[in-house]
């Protein structure tokens, strides 16, 4: 309900959620909540990295790599360092591996927050991949971080070289570890007797057997996810040889994920008067300052890597220069803004011990967990609302040469056509003469044809401008919308099928998906 009312309003849910878990937190009779950090990191985080992964573009991954890795990898390490050496300054007491710790802690932006606040905003391909790509892979580099340093402050022990080795070690086997359990998915997937039913499950399954194979052996378990789910789906065209699979499968994920988006972005509003309680040694206002402090450090920080990080490499080498155009500043400017933190930095300040290995009281415990949360509130909420105002105000156009997604779809549909008529001219050229259904789909494939290469034409010499694309949709969502209230009629006949009415209402649904580019 608390979505469908964001959404009512206008609002990235998140955003919505975040503050509306914070106002039910105080209504009296609430009862208080905490937040289990296993819970987080097992139930929730391996699902939302292994969607991610699915409907993230290898071959957009892989031509952004470079921008990628130096936020992911290179941006968290800075952002760590940075907020290690402020902490010390600013906190009583603070040591440079405990800096560290609420470095690593914090350093990762959501990928669930700046993705619902983008939704809706049309803005470059480029970008949106690059966060999307930045997303998978950073939790990975700060967990592993927060790995090592919470291991010096436990026992007061750190060897740079032994965390830098380990780093890599720890990063290629969860890798490799995710390859091979996606291997053997694919396998079960391809080779045996599954149903829609089997491989909606099978996909559910995968990214828990991924990050606990992981766990298991001490590596990254987020890495292990996103390698095998952006494996799996780049085979997903030959694990799911049926539509009904793949349809299936869909739903079954989109319904998952608004869920457990939901869930978690409420408990870390309902978290706030729990962590509030546990300040002990510290006052409200103190532990306030030094969040807003570190909060406006981590959004300066981000804008501060971005434009060397982007124009440095251009400049270096020739190649790129050759190969990407120029991005000018107002691009990278929306990536850095994006930086929004969410649900992963508050499990990992959760996941924290209450005491060392001598048995004494984990040192700043609550108030890493306090500034933790502040910085979620103030870029999530305060990054989540300006960052539409600011694509809107800059006026964000796509730098990058590409196709229109219209001429796209002409030339993708043609091909597929061809193919199909190739292979009905091919491989059952007799039966066409006997069996009047293939001659009939013959005959819609080249009437398609046909009407393909017009509409292509049209689209190649711009004869079609933008207001007759937009009355074109209106009629078209008008005579859907006709359609389906003539289904209802029929269904209230009680003289068809109600498997056949709601094929016909899902191809009507199709078809208007495909109208209005969704």
């Amino acid at each position: 309900m608390l979505i469908m009312l964001a959404k009512k309003l206008n609002i990235a849910y998140p955003i919505f959620l975040v503050l509306a878990g914070l106002v039910i937190s105080y209504i009296p009779g609430i009862p208080v909540i905490t937040i289990n950090p296993d819970l987080i990191f097992l139930i929730f985080l391996p699902p939302l990295l292994y969607e991610a992964a699915w409907y993230t573009s290898w071959n957009d991954f892989w031509k952004w790599k470079r921008p990628i890795s130096l936020l992911a990898f290179g941006l968290v390490i800075f952002t760590s360092t940075i907020i290690a050496f402020l902490a010390t300054t600013i906190i009583p007491g603070f040591t440079l591996p405990m800096g560290f710790l609420l470095g690593g802690i914090i350093s990762p932006p959501d990928a669930v927050a700046a993705a619902s606040v983008l939704k809706n905003i049309k803005i470059p391909k480029r970008i949106t991949t690059i966060l999307e790509g930045e997303s998978l892979v950073n939790d990975a580099s700060s967990l592993i971080v927060l790995r090592f340093a919470l291991a010096a402050v436990l026992t007061g022990q750190f060897s740079l070289h032994q965390a830098v080795t380990e780093f890599f070690v720890v990063t290629f086997m969860g890798i490799v570890v995710g390859l091979a359990v996606a291997h053997v998915m694919y396998v079960i997937h391809r080779f045996l007797p599954t149903t829609a039913g089997i491989d909606a499950a099978l996909t559910l399954i995968s990214p828990y057997f991924m990050y606990l194979a992981a766990e298991q052996f001490h590596y990254s378990g987020v890495m292990a996810v996103v390698s095998g789910g952006l494996f799996l789906s780049y085979r997903s065209h030959e694990i799911f040889t049926d539509g009904q699979s793949r349809m299936q499968t869909i739903n079954v994920w989109s319904t998952l994920v608004i869920i457990l988006n939901g869930l978690v972005f409420i408990l870390i509003g309902l978290e706030l008067p729990v962590i509030m309680k546990g300040l002990d040694g510290y006052s409200l206002t103190e532990a306030w300052r030094y969040g807003l402090i570190i909060s406006g450090v981590v959004i300066v920080i981000r804008l501060l890597w971005i434009y060397p990080g982007t124009y440095i490499p251009r400049w270096l080498f020739k190649s790129i220069r050759t190969t990407e155009p120029y991005p000018g500043w107002k691009n990278p400017f929306i990536v850095g803004w994006a930086g929004m933190r969410g649900v992963v930095s508050l499990a990992a300040a959760l996941s924290l011990p209450l005491l060392t290995n001598a048995g004494k009281a984990f040192p700043h415990r609550n108030l890493i967990i306090f500034i933790t949360f502040v910085v979620i509130l103030v870029t999530l909420v305060f990054q989540g609302f300006t960052l539409p105002l600011l694509v809107k105000k800059m006026k964000i156009v796509d730098v990058d040469p590409a196709q229109p997604e219209d001429q796209q779809e002409m030339t993708v549909k043609l091909r597929l056509i061809e193919v199909a008529l190739h292979r009905l001219n091919e491989h059952y050229f007799a039966d066409l003469e006997n069996n009047y259904r293939l001659r009939v789909f013959k005959e819609e494939l080249q009437n398609n044809v046909v009407h393909a290469t017009a509409r292509l034409d049209s689209l190649t010499r711009g004869d079609t401008h933008q207001a007759q694309i937009d009355v074109y949709r209106k009629a078209m969502k008008d005579i859907y919308q006709h359609q389906r209230s003539e289904l209802y009629h029929i269904r209230k006949e009680k003289k068809f099928s109600e498997e056949v009415l709601r094929r016909q209402a899902m191809q009507i649904d199709l078809a208007e998906m495909k109208i209005l580019n969704r």
